[in-house]
């Protein structure tokens, strides 16, 4: 069964707000979902056709609108490409598709998934969780926001490290209390 936009919309807020920017995986992300300068695309592809022909819509879409107005856009895409290996070598399509629209350099890609795993790493290291998402996402970001962070930043490098350390932090049960919703 379909799970319908809105919902999917709200747990990716959800995950956004209480993982990526509250746990400060991405110290790029809070500037602009403060903005509202992300946008949240879904794609009901069911084939890898279809989420090519709808990532490739969103490169040209993020390209053509101003910075101020959409910084970022995360497509999701719920009913393609759940393993995740199939989604890992995907990646490689998005990639060349950036080249063949003549926008690399200009944008980039980077991914989250339900079951997203760091090479030489175990499926249940809580390392992987940093990437891990409610849904298959492809997370389309502009250079220059990233340059611009990268630049603000003593040791971008460091942003691994302290996300592994953070996580390690939290553990497994942390993670699963950021999902528990709190009843008054």
């Amino acid at each position: 069964m379909s799970v319908n936009d809105a919902t999917i919309e709200t747990t990716v807020l959800r995950w956004l707000e209480r993982a990526v920017i509250g746990l400060n995986l991405c110290p790029f992300a809070r500037a602009p979902h403060v903005a509202g300068r992300i946008r949240i695309a879904i794609s009901r592809a069911t084939d890898v056709d279809g989420l090519l022909g709808d990532l490739s819509h969103e490169l040209m879409r993020l390209k053509a609108t101003p910075e101020d107005v959409v910084e970022t856009t995360l497509l999701v895409h719920p009913e393609v490409l759940q393993d995740f290996l199939d989604f890992n070598d995907f990646l490689d399509v998005a990639d060349a598709t950036l080249e063949a629209l003549d926008l690399d350099g200009e944008l980039q890609v980077a991914s989250f998934h339900p079951d997203y795993q760091f090479a030489d790493s175990g499926p249940d290291d809580i390392e992987n969780f940093s990437n891990r998402a409610p849904y298959p996402i492809l997370h389309l970001l502009r250079e220059s926001s990233i340059e611009r962070v990268v630049d603000a930043i003593e040791d971008p490098d460091l942003i691994y490290q302290r996300n592994m350390e953070t996580l390690r932090k939290l553990g497994r049960a942390g993670w699963d209390a950021l999902w528990t919703e709190v009843t008054p």
